[in-house]
């Protein structure tokens, strides 16, 4: 299953790994899902992950960043002009459009409300969906 992660849930999931975000983090790290991405996603990731009050190790970060780079898939999005409530949140969407994501995952899924394909999911709705969509 292909899915773009919003920055969020990455953040969430490093933090807690027991929670959901977490259990969406670890289905990405042992290959289960393939996350989608282009170059303002992986600088978005790297901008938050690298902020002093995460605590995050910067080999840490490097050695993820460089996981998803390989294991992941880079898209090359085409812009949507839609009046998105956070503008920021634009190049997931592009990518899950253009990447045909199976979903996009986010902690704010109602920022997304003009995305009709794929489906927007916050971290426990997407595990729900990943166990029913199971071989």
């Amino acid at each position: 299953m292909r899915i773009v992660l919003d920055t969020n849930v990455l953040v969430s999931g490093l933090l807690n790994p027991f929670g959901a975000p977490g259990r969406v983090l670890d289905l990405i790290l042992t290959g289960s899902l393939c996350i989608l991405y282009d170059d303002r996603i992986l600088f978005e990731y790297r901008e938050v992950l690298a902020r002093p009050r995460f605590g995050f190790e910067k080999q840490l970060i490097q050695s993820l960043m460089e996981y998803l780079i390989v294991m992941g898939e880079g898209v090359s999005a085409s812009p949507i002009v839609i009046d998105a409530p956070d503008p920021d949140d634009l190049p997931f969407a592009e990518v899950a459009i253009r990447g045909n994501a199976d979903a996009l995952v986010t902690g704010n899924p109602q920022h997304f409300s003009f995305l009709h394909h794929p489906p927007v999911f916050s971290a426990a709705e997407f595990l729900q969906f990943w166990l029913e969509n199971q071989p």
